[in-house]
């Protein structure tokens, strides 16, 4: 019986066979996806000396919150020590907190405003 020639190897897909400078090449596409971006909270930390009217003006301004939502966000910072005002991706976080270090430095109150992880 004759013996049949053997084969070389076929080549992993994508991979030109040897010799073959010039040819092209098929890839496979991967979907990539994107995660969402990671939320940080902005939180007011209570002090003696801020006035309640101060931090809800400053909760009206920069925060967007309306009289009833702001004033019971200053009772709950009064009350616990800490509220969150909002909570925003870490670039626009970062830019509220330092709006509201800025306007208590100017209305000369020692308020203090920070963010962490949500």
């Amino acid at each position: 019986m004759p013996e049949e020639p053997t084969r070389p190897p076929e080549p992993p897909v994508g991979v030109p066979p040897p010799g073959d400078a010039g040819g092209a090449v098929v890839a496979e596409r991967k979907t990539l996806r994107t995660e969402p971006p990671r939320m940080y909270q902005v939180l007011m930390l209570n002090d003696d000396y801020t006035p309640m009217e101060f931090v809800v003006m400053v909760l009206q301004e920069y925060f967007h919150r309306d009289l009833e939502t702001a004033t019971q966000i200053m009772l709950k910072i009064h009350h616990e020590g800490r509220g969150v005002c909002g909570v925003y991706t870490k670039d626009v976080a970062a830019t509220k907190v330092e709006l509201v270090l800025a306007a208590a430095r100017r209305g000369g109150h020692p308020l203090q405003c920070i963010l962490e992880a949500a």
